[in-house]
């Protein structure tokens, strides 16, 4: 029955408050974008038009803006150099999807300007999804078939290096939406109290970042409580 117990445990609480906190943030960033998204600009242009204005007055022309299926599925690809932006964002001229639009040419600065926060993330981008589908395989070898505290301990810090990937995301993103809003007003494609609707929408995506991370944290916690302080089973 022992197997069981490490799934019905106390500490099966921390899963349920990260999952509270990443839908808690979804929901605050799906509202408020919808909220804004309703708010047409002043300028009238769309979230591609704004994008290309931003990436030209920025000295960036070989990066090319295209259109992506889904829903906020808007993001930059420093590979190939596409900033690609969804349905709601491409065509729309709303405070939000101007905002959204500007956040991703905030990467593609970044990218541009060889911003080492994102030179270090994408240098971690393999070694975070190594150890993201390695890590529960292994620990899940180590108590139950190998009864091994070695396997246990390497799968939780592969799971560690996919939570500092997390970590490393969040100044990356906090800096992009920095960029976003001060070339905004730079350029003049947004004014005023049309700036502050932008500043909460991205905001309101920001959490989802930090309550990504935060419930990772909090995964990671429960993991060594349940399985780090073990003795080997060998």
């Amino acid at each position: 029955m022992w197997p069981f117990y490490y799934y019905m445990d106390p500490t099966y609480i921390l899963v349920i408050i990260g999952l509270l906190l990443s839908m808690g943030a979804s929901i605050k960033v799906k509202s408020t974008f919808a909220r804004y998204a309703r708010v047409r600009s002043m300028s009238g242009m769309t979230g591609a038009e704004a994008a290309e204005r931003i990436l030209h007055s920025s000295g960036i022309y070989d990066v090319s803006v295209q259109r992506v299926s889904g829903q906020l599925s808007d993001h930059y690809d420093p590979r190939t150099k596409v900033l690609r932006l969804s349905d709601s964002v491409y065509g729309e001229a709303s405070v939000a999807a101007i905002g959204v639009a500007a956040h991703e040419c905030g990467h593609a600065i970044q990218h541009d300007k060889a911003y080492i926060p994102l030179k270090v993330r994408a240098a971690f981008v393999p070694v975070a999804n190594f150890g993201a589908s390695l890590s529960i395989p292994l620990i899940l070898i180590g108590v139950i078939f190998a009864r091994s505290q070695f396997l246990i301990n390497l799968g939780i810090w592969l799971f560690a290096l996919a939570v500092i990937f997390q970590l490393i995301t969040l100044p990356v993103e906090f800096n992009a939406s920095r960029r976003a809003v001060a070339r905004l007003g730079e350029t003049g494609i947004l004014y005023g109290d049309e700036i502050k609707a932008t500043k909460k929408v991205l905001g309101a995506a920001a959490l989802t970042y930090v309550a990504g991370t935060a419930a990772s944290l909090l995964q990671l916690l429960r993991l060594v409580l349940l399985f780090g302080g073990g003795r080997d089973r060998d």
